[in-house]
C-alpha cells in the first residue's frame, strides 16, 4: 500500500512560502545535497493545491514550454486540488479535482501502487488529508532563512501524540526532519 508523504521546505519560522506565496526565499540557498532525487524517485503519484500549481506555472513558464513537466515529473499522475478553472499543461498527466480529498486519495493510491503519494503542499491541502486520517508521513527540510509571515507548513494542530520523530539529517544548509503521523 502506498505510504502518503508531505515532503516540503520550510523557513526555520515555520512557513513554506512568503506573503507573495513565492519560493524566491527558498530558490536562492545554494544546496549541495541532492536529498530529494532518491525520495521522488519512489513517488507514484502526488497531488498539489492550486495556488501550488500556479506558481510552478508562472515561474517555470510551462505553459509555453510544457516539455519541462516531463523533465521534472515524468510521467506520473498528478491531481491539482482547486476551485477554479485552472490551464492545463499539454501532454502532462494531470487531473483537477475539488472536494473531498478520500475518493481522490484513493485513486491515488491505486496509481502509485507500492510507491509514495506525495503531497507536494500547500499546507492548507496537506490539512485535509491530515484530517481524514490519509497522512503517513512528514518530511520537512528546514532552510536557514526566517520569513516572518506566509503560508505556514500546515495549518493545523497535530499534537506530539500524534508525531513520531524517526529521523533527523544534515544536508548541506538543510536539516531533515521526518516524523511518522500516528493514526488515531
Amino acid at each position: 500500500m502506498a505510504k502518503t508523504t508531505y515532503y516540503t521546505a520550510t523557513s526555520v519560522d515555520g512557513f513554506i512560502a512568503d506573503p507573495d506565496n513565492s519560493l524566491d526565499w527558498l530558490l536562492g540557498i545554494e544546496s549541495r545535497s541532492d536529498r530529494f532525487t532518491p525520495f521522488f524517485a519512489r513517488v507514484g503519484a502526488f497531488a498539489m493545491g492550486a495556488t501550488t500549481y500556479e506558481w510552478v506555472l508562472a515561474q517555470e513558464g510551462l505553459l509555453e514550454q510544457p516539455g519541462k513537466w516531463p523533465e521534472w515529473y515524468g510521467d506520473r499522475p498528478c491531481w491539482v486540488f482547486t476551485h477554479r478553472d485552472l490551464p492545463a499543461i499539454p501532454g502532462a498527466d494531470i487531473t483537477f479535482v475539488r472536494g473531498d480529498v478520500r475518493p481522490v486519495h484513493a485513486s491515488m493510491a491505486a496509481a502509485a501502487g507500492d510507491g509514495v503519494v506525495w503531497l507536494v503542499g500547500g499546507g492548507e491541502l496537506v490539512g485535509l488529508f491530515a484530517d481524514q486520517g490519509l497522512l503517513d508521513e512528514v518530511v520537512l527540510g528546514v532552510a536557514p532563512v526566517f520569513l516572518g509571515r506566509g503560508a505556514p507548513v500546515l495549518p493545523r494542530r497535530l499534537t506530539s501524540d500524534a508525531l513520531e520523530l524517526t529521523d533527523v539529517e544534515r544536508a548541506g544548509p538543510f536539516a531533515y526532519l521526518t516524523y511518522a503521523v500516528r493514526h488515531r
